[in-house]
């Protein structure tokens, strides 16, 4: 059986400045912005490690929660 597309993938770096991490979640780079990550502006798709993405999710979550109570 074939391997899927992104199992294909080299090993990526989490995109923060300054982590050498090994990134384990991708977010859109509006969210990375939002979120005031230190990240490369113009970036569509941001890496992060467990670390930064567990930041990203402390920072982000009342902004998560809104947007699920306007559905």
């Amino acid at each position: 059986m074939a391997e899927p597309r992104h199992a294909l993938k080299a090993n990526k770096t989490c995109d923060v400045k300054g982590c050498a991490s090994e990134a384990e979640r991708s977010i859109s780079g509006g969210a990375a912005k939002e979120a005031e990550l230190k990240v490369d502006e113009g970036m569509k798709r941001v890496h992060l490690c467990k670390e930064h993405y567990r930041e990203y999710k402390k920072l982000s979550k009342k902004e998560r929660e809104l947007e699920t109570l306007g559905r």
